[in-house]
Parts: C-alpha cells; structure tokens; sequence
C-alpha cells in the first residue's frame, strides 16, 4: 500500500515525509483535534456524529481544506464533530478498513492492492486529481523527457511505494526500465539535497514540495508527469465499508464540507494559508514558503476529471487503467474491479 507523504518545507529535510509510500517505513506521530463549534450549528438537541479522520503524516498546509472546514465550522454545520489524527498510509489503511478510522487519505496505488488483499475500503471523493508523484530535475541537467533518465542517477527513498510505481511506468512509456538507470536509496528522503549537490541527476517527488523547494534555493526545475502516460489515481478520501453501512450521511456531509472549503481555497489561497498557520502555527515562520507550497498543492486537485464534473469527481476511466497497470506489476493479489474499489454516491449531486 502507498501513502503520499508530502512534508511541509518549515519542517527539516531529515524528517521523513511518507504519506505517499506503497510500504513506508516510518512510524508515524498522532496528534488530533476536535471541529470548532459554529455560530450557527445544528439543533443543540441532536448528538452530532463524531468521525475520526486519518491525515498524512505530518500536519501541514497540504491539509488546508480540513483545517478551514473545521475553524469556519463547516463540519459542526452538518452535525459533525471531527477528530484529525496524522498517520503514515500503511498504518491508515488497515485501520480504515477495520473501522478504527472512519475516513482517511490513500491514492489509488492504496487502495487497489488494499482491496485485492481483502481490506474492506472504498475511495469516496478525489482530493489530488492530478498524480502528485513526479521524478524532478535541475533545468541544467538536459532531462526533458522520460527518455533522457537513460543511464541516469535518480534518487528514490525506497523502492516501494506510489513514487516507485510512477518511476516505473515513466521509464516504461520510454521503453526503459529500472535496470537502465542507477538508483541511489535516500530512506530519509534527503533526495533533493542529494540533487541539489549533484550526486544525483534526478529524483522522485512530490509536485507540491521538492520542486518547489528546489526553486525556493534558487535553482530552476523541470518536472516529468505521469498523468498523460499511464493514469493513476491520486490522494483521496477512503473510508470502510462498515462505516459506510452506518456513517453514511456523516461521511457525505464531511466530503461537501471539505470540497467547500476546496473551492474557497482554490478561489482565496490566503484564507487556506491562514487557516493552516492557526492549526499548524510554526508555519507562520515560513509563510511565503508555504504560500508556495499550497499554490502547488492546488494546482494538483483538478484533473480532466474534476475540471469536467468539479472537485471530487472520481475518474472511474483513470481507476480502470490503473487496476491494470498494477497487475502488471503483480500488485492485485485478487481481481478487482472499479466497482470494488469507489462509491460516488458520497459526492455533492452533480459531481
């Protein structure tokens, strides 16, 4: 199973940033809180429903739409009080499918072997709907395109995880594969650094952090997608299936109340800035890095898919090719389909 683990740039570059990893290695940290009354909250008489939710695993501003949907009382308006918990993906998945975690983050390369090894979850709404694992470069290196990492020095963090699966696939539209690069492990996810000092041509990432560093310190980044060669699904909200049984209505008022304060976000940056300096206040000591790293945060949640039907929308094509290409890779113990793996009933009407 995977689990992105982007990682906030204020933090240091030893911390290990794993919510994106197949089989992370990390053990993850906790920490939690309870949704902010509302002002104009529901019937006092009514016992909101109470939904603990598993995030990355570092608290940071790639989670501003929880943290806005919390403080402007979002979730306490739809009869919610929400619990956040940070953990790394192979420890929030399992705890999603027995129940312990009523929703959680996963990506697709999560979920398909998850459920092909019968862990009983389903991926309910898109947050990144653009693939957010990418292999970077400096502009100087001459790599433009999948087919210069011939005989390339790449860092990776590990070989294992949704940045494993990427690289695999990006060499693959290049008729190349792991064997005709030199992989260098940087299980601290010191990658960039590595880079940065030229031990290494290029690397595997996050779209939203390690470019954007890079750029920050002044260099100049050239980043290679996935998306148009082989779709597969990015970070998005999972829960149970006993959950869904009866939680059902709280886990759809929780989805509007999140893609809400996406659209605001997506409208506003500073109001999700803001929000997630309140939740994470370190931030505040970095704030136009984080403003750059939200930036970059919110050009990854639309795809076709979300851009066509609105944030959230499940690209059910996209879900299809990716069952494949994992089973290639010998990933899907049993056999599922798209219909075993997403429910869109838990979307806004209309997505």
């Amino acid at each position: 199973m995977s689990s992105m683990r982007p990682r906030s740039a204020a933090l240091s570059a030893s911390v290990a940033l794993v919510i994106a990893a197949l089989v992370g290695a990390c053990a993850g940290g906790t920490t939690s809180s309870t949704a902010s009354p509302s002002s104009t909250g529901p019937d006092e008489s009514v016992t909101p429903t109470r939904l603990v939710v598993g995030l990355g695993y570092i608290p940071s501003v790639q989670f501003a739409q929880f943290y806005l949907a919390q403080q402007r009382g979002y979730y306490a308006d739809a009869g919610l009080t929400v619990e956040f918990q940070n953990k790394i993906d192979q420890d929030l998945i399992p705890l999603v499918g027995k129940g312990a975690i009523d929703v959680g983050i996963g990506d697709g390369t999560s979920v398909i072997p998850a459920v092909s090894n019968d862990i009983t979850i389903r991926y309910v709404a898109t947050i990144y709907g653009r693939f957010p694992n990418i292999v970077f470069a400096q502009a100087s290196s001459g790599i433009t395109r999948a087919a210069d990492l011939k005989d390339k020095r790449i860092g990776i963090p590990g070989r294992y995880g949704s940045g494993w699966i990427m690289l695999q696939a990006l060499l693959a539209s290049a008729g190349l594969t792991t064997d005709d690069i030199k992989i260098f492990e940087y299980p601290e996810f010191t990658q960039r650094a590595a880079l940065e000092q030229g031990a290494v041509d290029a690397a595997t990432g996050f779209a939203n952090n390690e470019p954007v560093q890079l750029e920050l310190d002044g260099g100049t980044a050239v980043i290679l997608r996935i998306d148009d060669i082989t779709p597969l699904p990015g970070p998005g909200l999972i829960a149970g299936t006993s959950t869904l049984e009866t939680k059902h209505d709280a886990v759809a008022a929780f989805v509007a109340a999140t893609l809400r304060a996406m659209a605001e976000i997506k409208a506003d940056p500073t109001v999700g800035l803001d929000a997630a300096i309140v939740a994470v206040p370190e931030l505040a000591t970095a704030r136009e890095t984080q403003a750059a790293i939200l930036a970059a945060t919110i050009a990854t949640w639309a795809g076709p898919a979300q851009d066509a039907r609105g944030l959230g929308a499940i690209d059910r094509d996209g879900w299809t090719a990716s069952i494949t290409y994992l089973d290639s890779l010998g990933l899907v113990k049993d056999p599922v389909t798209t219909d075993d793996l997403v429910r869109e009933d838990l979307l806004p009407a209309g997505d």
